[in-house]
């Protein structure tokens, strides 16, 4: 099966050639599923000297990981300072620390090649849908003071000049956001894997995994993989092949919007080089890419519209911040499902003996998916248990099979959220 059609797959380098599995495999470890999460466990298995063989139902990065917004910076889907209050100041930096060390490595594994994958100037503008300067000085000082961040805070006059908006008030800037061609990074990564020996089969499906003995027996249509270790790493794409990761696995629509070359009239509305997303429960987030395009995404839904009704869908998204951009075009909009957990955290741990999840990267996927992988690959080629720290955030049953319609009305409540918080915060100003 082809790519989506989307800004990635119009853009996107070279492929990886592969097979699907074709005879009866032996190995030390199995992962299932060809997205970051995947790929950076194959790739921080092989690193390690660990014979690991790779699955993938369609192509590498064929879901989220090759169709999302292209953001890669430290933190979770889940608030940082949610974390605190939760867990104390002391596990919550253990935690932000990993997705610092997983951008780090990230840039490592970029070097050379950073053409065909960095788009544009790092930082990211955070900008505030609430008119609440008080909270978001606050927020800014202690990010920088536990986590030891560097956000720069943003009068709105400051925010004005840049995005020429009525919608935001105050913000902050990120200043080390990099801004991916993610697909392109997918299959950078996978190359560097191939290189060291990891084997990666295209179009392989899982179709079962059962116990042999004391090993896993992964099926799949034309052939099987006999491991000491079997990782899932499917996420959104997990459907019924593991019942307990599939009761805890929210498979969530999310959408992407490429507008047709905006010349001249950009300058109308965006000034800053920065991408930019907002504070809201139900956020929009963008950037300019090529010449002078805007990459849009937002919105949760139960199922997926047409490409049709979703590009008029996410254009009047568009036009309700940037009104002056009347006229502007669709070129191509697409859709995917990324994983998600109740908790709003990445999922990563043992079921039992061999058996691995890496999953649930919805929302914050580029360098989580990073950390994921060294975590379960040091687990089980080094015996670290640096994957515990993610114990308090087990497999929460989502309410299959009405998960599509609780993220539905998750969703509506999160915009009656902001809805009140705006108004609230008027008031109160």
């Amino acid at each position: 099966m082809s790519y989506p059609d989307t800004y990635y797959s119009r853009t996107m380098g070279s492929g990886v050639e592969s097979a699907a599995v074709s005879e009866d495999i032996e190995t030390q470890v199995c992962v299932i599923g060809g997205g970051l999460a995947g790929v950076s466990t194959g790739m921080g298995l092989v690193e390690r000297g660990i014979n690991c063989v790779l699955v993938e139902a369609q192509q590498l990065g064929w879901g989220a990981s090759g169709r999302n917004g292209g953001f890669v910076s430290p933190g979770f889907s889940q608030d940082a300072l949610k974390l605190v209050r939760l867990l104390g100041e002391d596990h919550a930096r253990r935690l932000y620390e990993l997705t610092n060390r997983a951008v780090e490595l990230i840039q490592q594994r970029i070097k050379g090649f950073e053409d065909s994958i960095l788009e544009g100037q790092p930082g990211s503008l955070t900008a505030s849908w609430f008119n609440d300067e008080t909270g978001v000085k606050r927020y800014v000082e202690d990010m920088n003071r536990i986590f030891d961040e560097d956000l720069q805070f943003w009068p709105r006059q400051k925010v004005a000049e840049h995005y020429l908006t009525k919608r935001y008030f105050d913000g902050f800037l990120k200043p080390g956001t990099m801004r991916f061609q993610s697909l392109n990074y997918v299959l950078h990564l996978a190359r560097l894997a191939l290189a060291k020996g990891l084997q990666i089969f295209h179009h392989t499906p899982a179709l079962q995994v059962t116990r042999k003995h004391d090993r896993w027996l992964v099926v799949t249509p034309s052939g099987s993989i006999l491991t000491d270790h079997v990782v899932y790493a499917c996420s959104g794409y997990i459907d019924s092949l593991q019942p307990q990761l599939s009761r805890a696995t929210l498979p969530v629509a999310t959408y992407v919007l490429l507008t047709q070359e905006l010349g001249s009239s950009l300058e109308d509305a965006i000034r800053a080089p920065y991408a930019v997303s907002d504070n809201r429960f139900s956020s929009n987030y963008y950037r300019v890419v090529g010449n002078c395009r805007l990459l849009w995404g937002g919105r949760v839904s139960m199922f997926q519209p047409s490409q049709e009704k979703l590009a008029v869908l996410m254009l009047k998204d568009l036009l309700s911040v940037y009104p002056q951009l009347k006229g502007v075009q669709a070129d191509v909009a697409w859709g995917g499902y990324m994983g998600y957990a109740r908790h709003k955290m990445p999922q990563i741990g043992k079921l039992s003996a061999g058996a691995w999840y890496c999953q649930g990267f919805g929302g914050h996927g580029m360098a989580t998916t990073t950390m994921g992988g060294e975590l379960i690959a040091s687990a089980i080629a080094q015996d670290d248990q640096g994957y515990q720290l993610f114990a308090p955030f087990g497999l929460d049953y989502v309410g299959k099979p009405f998960g599509p319609v609780i993220a539905q009305m998750a969703y509506w409540s999160y915009q009656l959220q902001d809805a009140f918080q705006v108004s609230r915060l008027n008031r109160k100003y």
